[in-house]
């Protein structure tokens, strides 16, 4: 503890593990800083470039009368590891300015205030700038001229060259320094993203008149990728597109029973054919992808490969090194299960045995593809896997490719969802997709904006082949529409995977959030001309979505929303702020109902005061209002589920 104390510097992660930021983010930071008694203290954050440089000093400003908390925002403009000091120190001026304006006016010790004041601004003059010590000059001699009344001192005090100029030449008295603290900068594509997942299996696969099937290949999904790219999304994610294994094959609907054309779970990785550095023969070859992903990128798509370790029973691994695989004691290899669920067609990989060994296979797995053009991994079940791992992968992968994003698949447990982002997970899925009412998604957004945002990026995936919301089941094409405009403008990076446009919703089960005729276990091609040409199809909000989310910095970003009140509890209103942009969302939570409330806005939060309006434009109908605090609304979920309004005051 230095002289002058600084608690809760934020953000700090243990063991010295660098907080999240991406490239051009303005950057908060902040601490508590106090010290004995009643003098003053301020504070200045020292930011460190990855080169060492020290690049600037940012004055930290209170956050609140009585909290001792002050904040200040960086630039960040290079990618890679950052460092922050903050300095703290007794305020001289500060002090001497909350005596001088209580005892002047009452005619306390005035002379002898206006003299210790003169005697701070000549310390300042010495190294102030010509200007400032010009103004400064002037306000001294008005201090000691006796021929002023103490009013009129304190008037030239209060003026606003003045008052600039004592803040811009602090005096700074027991200077208490801590730090360093590490920030990782990364591209922004780690926090900015719109994802869509689709089996390339499926698209372009043929059912045959003997009721076999054709699969898809890389060169029949190019075809999609266009629509992908018009709906907006920016990353395509493909599920593993390995070689499947025969053993234990699943079919339709998770059977043990396949028919001899079903093609299997592609989580089911290895065959005679491959491992994971292979390709289904079925989808083509290397080449074939490679010019998959060239089409990609020239429509502004980024190819994200799932990396799933685990491997089928006929993966070269199994024969190659039994060892990474758990034995039981009646001599066959352990496969996966959560009971009751078993997973016969896929072994877990034990990392304790031959950790080295697995370790290398899977950094080269994972350089394999970086070396095809794949940046982005999806991870599957990271948490099934040693946390120690996946510090070292992603740190040694981002030393050498500091592009390279990862992302948790992990629906679990709080701390180990924490752990995985603080070892370096760019981004991770969350509880968004069960998170329905206005108040857990308040407290949920405020945890992942707030405190969580230090350490873990959220992904906002609306459904996933394993993850059928119940909501979504039975809220009708509304709740599609209601569900994406949520996770479009909550979250700066969100996702779909396909049929979500197409209001799939039927489960195996009442109950159940696994899809009947699962795509996870058979070709699944869907007519999407059709769906456009009947009008059944959410994609055309979904582009308007993505278009907003592109044309506003503001909804970019994850620190930066305010929860509004509605008295409605199935309506909620937030706004983002970035910079001049400003963005208001009000969306019904109910999909069967017309609902009428009144809005009670944070009018400071929308850049006005609290007595002033400010204009609204709908980026959806390009209709226009003038609201104040309070505003009485209406919202149909049949016609307009969301308003998403940007704000001039």
């Amino acid at each position: 503890m230095g002289r002058i104390p600084v608690l809760d510097v934020w953000p700090v992660l243990a063991d010295a593990r660098a907080a999240k930021a991406v490239l051009g983010e303005t950057f908060p930071i902040a601490a508590t800083i106090f010290r004995e008694g009643h003098d003053a203290v301020a504070g200045e954050v020292i930011l460190t470039d990855p080169d060492g440089v020290l690049v600037s000093r940012n004055r930290m400003e209170p956050t609140g009368p009585g909290t001792d908390r002050f904040e200040a925002s960086v630039l960040l403009n290079a990618i890679g590891i950052w460092q922050f000091h903050i300095e703290a120190w007794s305020n001289p001026i500060a002090t001497w300015l909350h005596r001088f304006h209580v005892k002047v006016p009452m005619g306390i010790d005035v002379e002898l205030e206006c003299a210790e004041g003169a005697a701070l601004i000549d310390q300042i003059v010495i190294s102030a700038n010509e200007e400032d010590a010009r103004v400064l000059t002037g306000v001294r001699l008005a201090l000691v001229n006796p021929g002023l009344t103490p009013a009129q001192r304190l008037a030239i005090v209060d003026e606003q060259s003045a008052q600039l100029a004592l803040a811009a030449n602090p005096i700074r008295e027991l200077v208490s320094q801590y730090g360093p603290f590490p920030i990782k900068v990364e591209r922004k594509r780690a926090l900015f993203g719109s994802w869509y997942e689709f089996f390339p299996r499926s698209e372009g696969a043929i059912k045959n008149t003997d009721e076999t099937w054709k699969s898809g290949t890389f060169k029949t999904a190019a075809k999609r990728l266009p629509a992908v790219s018009e709906m907006g999304f920016d990353v395509l994610y493909l599920p593993p597109i390995h070689p499947v294994g025969l053993a234990f094959r699943k079919g339709p609907n998770n059977t043990l029973t396949p028919g001899p054309n079903d093609p299997g779970s592609p989580w089911a990785v290895g065959s005679s054919e491959g491992g994971h550095d292979a390709i289904h023969p079925d989808l083509g070859t290397l080449a074939d992808f490679k010019e998959f992903v060239k089409t990609a990128n020239k429509l502004g798509i980024e190819i994200a490969l799932d990396l799933a370790l685990q491997a089928s029973p006929d993966h070269p691994w199994v024969t190659e090194h039994s060892e990474w695989f758990t034995t039981r004691v009646d001599g066959t290899i352990a496969y996966a299960e959560n009971p009751p669920k078993k997973y016969q067609d896929i072994y877990p990989i034990n990392f304790d045995n031959d950790a080295e060994g697995i370790y290398q296979e899977v950094l080269r797995v994972v350089k394999h593809w970086i070396k095809q053009g794949v940046l982005i991994f999806r991870v599957d079940n990271p948490h099934t896997k040693p946390v120690y791992f996946w510090e070292r992968l992603i740190g040694e992968v981002n030393q050498t490719d500091p592009d390279v994003i990862f992302l948790a698949e992990a629906f679990t447990r709080p701390a180990m969802m924490r752990a995985l982002g603080e070892v370096g997970f760019q981004q991770s899925y969350t509880y968004f997709t069960w998170r329905n009412s206005k108040q857990e998604i308040t407290e949920y957004l405020n945890e992942l904006a707030g405190h969580a945002s230090a350490y873990m990026r959220p992904n906002f995936f609306v459904n996933t082949p394993d993850i059928l919301p119940e909501y979504l089941q039975r809220g009708g094409p509304n709740a599609f529409a209601i569900r994406a405009a949520l996770a479009a403008t909550l979250s700066p990076t969100w996702g779909i995977y396909a049929g979500f446009e197409l209001y799939e919703n039927v489960p195996t089960e009442p109950g159940s959030e696994e899809y009947l005729d699962s795509e996870k276990y058979e070709y699944k091609p869907r007519d999407w001309v059709g769906a456009a040409k009947a009008g059944t199809t959410l994609a055309p909000f979904i582009t308007q979505l993505n278009t907003i989310r592109r044309s506003h910095v503001a909804l970019q970003q994850l620190r930066n929303i305010t929860f509004h009140r509605a008295d409605d509890d199935s309506v909620i209103c937030y706004s983002k702020q970035e910079g001049n942009d400003i963005v208001l969302v009000v969306v019904t939570l109910d999909p069967s109902r017309t609902i009428r409330t009144t809005i009670h806005l944070n009018m400071p939060a929308l850049g006005a005061n609290w007595h002033e309006k400010v204009t609204l434009t709908d980026e959806l109908s390009g209709r226009t209002w003038a609201w104040h605090e309070h505003n009485d609304i209406e919202l149909n979920p049949n016609t307009a589920c969301a308003l998403i309004m940007s704000v001039k005051s």
